[in-house]
């Protein structure tokens, strides 16, 4: 296919973590197609208008993960935008009708920091210490850790978070270490949690690129860009996810390593009070998304029938 596109309108957040994601994804473009006009549309999303109701989860918002990506999606779906770029641990299981994600950078650190003023590791803290969190996920591993410990929303951006943090607001915080390296903030980092220590979430440190299914010359810039790896790693995490729970009410994670053809997927799914813990391990031979996806769909259901229903419901 002849490429005739020159003008391409990526839409994204205004954040400065999603600026930045963009900007990876614009110099990718410039590098594959130097003649390319690209134009950046910042695009103001319900995630960011939900700080200004207080310190609530996702979870507890209407729209949940989707409040991240809705505008963006919407801005896709009416032609206002050719492509959105999305942090994948932000985006909900299932896609509007008529977009895809098929298209990934290649993935950054995938675990959880640990930060903190006086603390370096989520062991030191002493009994009754405060954690800051807005991910369900993150507080219930927390939890089933350390019990002692007082969880409580946390809500913005990175560096708002950090600002809270130093504020004395709460005694400690996680982050995705991939948006710290991202912005440069890794001195802001304590210590580094282990997937073993604290399951990832599903496509943390992947940043997607979405576009229309039938927008197939849009499709074509981008398959120069992707990295195939992490469309597998991220293929299995989100199947997985996608049996378990389409939204944000339920505490997973979800962690695939690829080495060669291997595929090992681990998923956990957790009571909100960390008191119950499911975990699901399988491993296959990949060599195409169908087999991804199949290989997390195979965990999901394994643990549907284990998890305790009113978890999942």
């Amino acid at each position: 296919m002849t490429m005739t596109k020159t003008h391409l309108r990526i839409g994204t957040r205004a954040s400065k973590l999603a600026m930045t994601q963009t900007r990876m994804v614009a110099d990718a473009v410039r590098a594959h197609y130097p003649d390319m006009e690209i134009e950046i549309v910042e695009i103001h999303t319900s995630g960011e208008w939900a700080p200004a109701q207080g310190e609530t989860r996702l979870s507890e918002a209407e729209g949940g993960k989707g409040l991240f990506a809705r505008e963006i999606e919407s801005a896709l779906l009416e032609g206002a935008v050719d492509c959105g770029v999305h942090s994948m641990k932000d985006m909900a299981s299932f896609l509007p009708d008529g977009l895809v994600i098929d298209h990934m950078l290649p993935r950054e650190d995938t675990r959880d920091a640990f930060l903190s003023n006086d603390y370096k590791t989520l062991d030191e803290l002493p009994a009754g210490a405060t954690v800051g969190t807005s991910s369900l996920r993150r507080q219930a591993f927390i939890l089933a850790k350390r019990p002692d410990l007082k969880v409580v929303p946390f809500r913005g951006n990175v560096p708002t978070r950090i600002e809270k943090l130093r504020s004395w607001k709460v005694d400690a915080t996680l982050l995705a270490l991939a948006g710290l390296k991202r912005l440069g903030l890794e001195d802001e980092v304590a210590s580094v949690l282990s997937a073993e220590e604290m399951l990832p979430a599903a496509g943390q440190g992947a940043v997607g690129i979405e576009t229309r299914v039938n927008d197939i010359e849009t499709r074509q810039i981008f398959d120069r860009l992707h990295c195939r790896e992490t469309g597998l790693r991220v293929a299995a995490e989100r199947a997985a996810l996608q049996v378990l729970d389409g939204s944000c009410h339920t505490p997973i994670g979800a962690h695939a390593v690829l080495s060669g053809n291997w595929m090992k997927l681990d998923v956990i799914v957790a009571a909100p009070d960390g008191r119950q813990l499911y975990a699901e391990t399988r491993s296959d031979d990949i060599h195409a998304v169908s087999e991804a996806v199949a290989l997390g769909q195979a965990a999901g259901q394994a643990l549907k029938g284990r998890v305790d229903p009113a978890i999942l419901s």
